[in-house]
Parts: structure tokens; sequence; C-alpha cells
């Protein structure tokens, strides 16, 4: 599948983070996301004491320019802990194959997949919890008629 565009991912929120705090400090865990796509990362803020249960609903935008006619597309999202003294913890991952998601984008000029839940696992893929993200990608031909329109696109250069 080739083509190019903008894949918006809006970060909601999680549940049930289970920490590695063996203190049992589980509602003193201040969680952030790393949010991945192939060499692109963003990082959420952090959502101070709001323990296992956290909120942000952020919007963070990738570029996509895809010139392979195969291949899987995935975003990775990396829960972590932060520490302020030490390093911070990884609390775990959930991976969204967006491969579906762009190729309608490309075939319809705008494609939505609204809020839903995805696992968080351990490397050994253990369940830690859920997160809960929505996903909006845009073809680039699509992306530059909102420009004309007054769409992100321009409301970006102002």
């Amino acid at each position: 599948m080739a083509g190019s565009g903008v894949l918006e991912v809006h970060l909601v929120d999680a549940k049930g983070l289970t920490g590695n705090d063996f203190l049992g400090e589980i509602g003193k865990i201040d969680p952030y996301v790393v949010v991945q796509y192939r060499s692109q990362e963003r990082k959420s803020s952090v959502a101070r004491d709001q323990g296992k249960n956290p909120s942000w609903n952020e919007v963070f935008k990738f570029q996509i320019n895809s010139t392979a006619a195969s291949g899987q597309h995935k975003l990775f999202l990396r829960l972590m802990d932060h520490d302020t003294f030490s390093r911070d913890d990884f609390l775990g991952e959930a991976t969204i194959n967006v491969t579906d998601l762009i190729s309608l984008g490309m075939e319809h000029g705008t494609w939505q997949m609204s809020a839903s839940k995805h696992r968080v696992v351990l490397a050994d893929k253990t369940y830690h919890g859920e997160i809960r993200v929505g996903l909006t990608f845009t073809a680039a031909a699509k992306a530059k008629d909102h420009e004309h329109v007054g769409g992100w696109v321009h409301s970006l250069r102002q």
C-alpha cells in the first residue's frame, strides 16, 4: 500500500495499570505514554498522582509516508511511570495495527476509528491493564484540501 498522509492519535486514558513498585505503592505511579510510529516518537504529559487509572485526552500527529507495497503499519504505546529520583519504570506496552486504517483512509480520503480499548502487556504478554485510543488517518490529498478552508494544516502555520 503506497500513500501518505497524517495519522492522528487521540490518547484518552488507561485503566487498571499495575506498577512495578514492590512496596505496594500502586497509587503513587505517575504514568505517561511514549507513542511511536516507525522512527517518530511523541511523549504525553505525565499524569501526576493518577495511579492506575490515568487520563490524558491528548492528540498526537504522525506524518505517514509509505512507499512500501506491503508491510504492516504498527503504532506502539509504551506506558511508563515517571520517577523523580530513579529511572522511569516500564509499565507495559500496547501495539495497534493501523494498516487497515491507512488503507481505508487512502481509499476514502479520511478514516476514523473511535476510541477503543487495547491491552497493555509486558514482554511475556501478561495483562497489565488497558489503554483507550482513538485514531484518524487523513490522506495527503485530503489534508491539502483542508488548507484552503482554514483547516488544521493551515492553522499550524500561523
